[in-house]
């Protein structure tokens, strides 16, 4: 889409939560529904008419991409999938066992997610997106402690020198090829934006002393391999939606903005309207509201966040920055809470009254309108 586009939306003042599992899991079936795509990109479609958005935003699922590279590994049970680690590099052999099998058949979880983003474009005038974990998350998901190593190599240690060192470099480059597996085929399904979920690419696995120090961490670990999956989405005409909900420093967050993203959805921890003050304009500003303490009223009400958004939106009006209200991440589904989820969703949605029902979005023009 031109960048225009997400502008002109954040101007019509959209405001709108990421909550599709919300919407899934009011679903008795809702895992069955995760292997049907049809039926999966009519629940993304169902949500973004509930949340008054012509954006078609999936459920985010950051195991998917595991999982997908775990069964072309093969020897992994399914039960074992969401907690397996590397202990050791993979070997060569391995290697060219995972190259080999992502370029098959997607497993049917995925292939679910590719169908419903076809489903989207082929029969809504949403804009379909699509949706992968970042690199750097993925990698964190495959070590059970990728702290230090990400250290040492941030005091200029590498991999030919250590050995964890060479196993993160390794999966690192492993991930891209996984995600741009998932992004291939989302994209020939008619995505037309691509939602990378990084969360964490934050403070707590890169040290901001080391970075203050000099040290070109957060670049080699992080943003040489966005970059990689970046120049594929340009290639393809896909913009890029990039998520973090971590503790970031003011350099990650310029450092994600070289990137280019039509949109940047940043965690509570940040100040947007302080963040607006070092990222470009032509970035739209999503987020956002503390959606991770949504389950709880003791936490925060319904009152508060009607508070808080209308709060957030005043002051992103003063930036004069291109903004969206919504929330620091997906709201997820939590089970016994589901009433105190929605209602707090929808206050999102319905925190201007009349004027968000009235208002009018520019048309997406992904397929003609009968």
């Amino acid at each position: 889409m031109d960048r225009q586009y997400y502008i002109d939306l954040a101007n019509s003042g959209l405001h709108f939560p990421i909550g599709a599992d919300l919407v899934l899991k009011e679903h008795a079936d809702h895992d069955e529904i995760l292997r049907d795509g049809v039926r999966l990109g009519k629940v993304i479609a169902d949500a973004a008419t509930i949340y008054k958005t012509p954006l078609a935003m999936p459920v985010m699922d950051l195991v998917l991409e595991k999982a997908l590279l775990l069964r072309a590994l093969g020897g992994v049970s399914e039960k074992d999938i969401p907690t397996f680690h590397f202990s050791s590099c993979p070997t060569q052999d391995q290697l060219q066992t995972i190259h080999s099998a992502i370029n098959g058949p997607l497993d049917p979880r995925l292939q679910a997610n590719v169908d419903a983003v076809q489903y989207v474009a082929q029969n809504t005038d949403l804009l379909p997106v699509g949706m992968s974990i970042g690199p750097f998350s993925l990698m964190t998901k495959l070590v059970a402690e990728p702290i230090t190593p990400v250290y040492l190599a941030g005091m200029g240690i590498t991999a030919a020198e250590d050995a964890d060192v060479k196993m993160l470099e390794t999966l690192m480059d492993l991930a891209v090829e996984i995600i741009l597996r998932s992004f291939r085929a989302q994209a020939a399904a008619g995505a037309k934006a691509f939602f990378i979920a990084e969360p964490a690419a934050n403070s707590v696995y890169v040290s901001p002393k080391q970075m203050a120090d000099g040290s070109d961490i957060f670049d080699r670990m992080i943003m040489k391999y966005l970059r990689r999956i970046k120049a594929e989405l340009d290639s393809a005409g896909v913009d890029l939606f990039l998520h973090c909900c971590g503790e970031l420093t003011n350099e990650m967050v310029q450092a994600f903005t070289k990137l280019d993203p039509a949109l940047l959805s940043l965690g509570a921890s940040r100040k947007l309207w302080e963040d607006a003050l070092i990222v470009p304009k032509n970035i739209v500003l999503y987020g956002n509201l503390p959606s991770k303490r949504f389950f709880s009223d003791e936490l925060i009400t319904v009152d508060q966040v009607r508070r808080m958004s209308l709060e957030f939106v005043a002051m992103m009006k003063a930036t004069g920055h291109p903004y969206i209200l919504g929330t620091e991440c997906d709201v997820l589904c939590v089970h016994g809470h589901e009433k105190t989820l929605m209602s707090k969703a929808m206050a999102i949605v319905d925190c201007l009254g009349d004027h968000h029902n009235n208002q009018k979005f520019p048309p997406t023009r992904i397929r003609p309108v009968a």
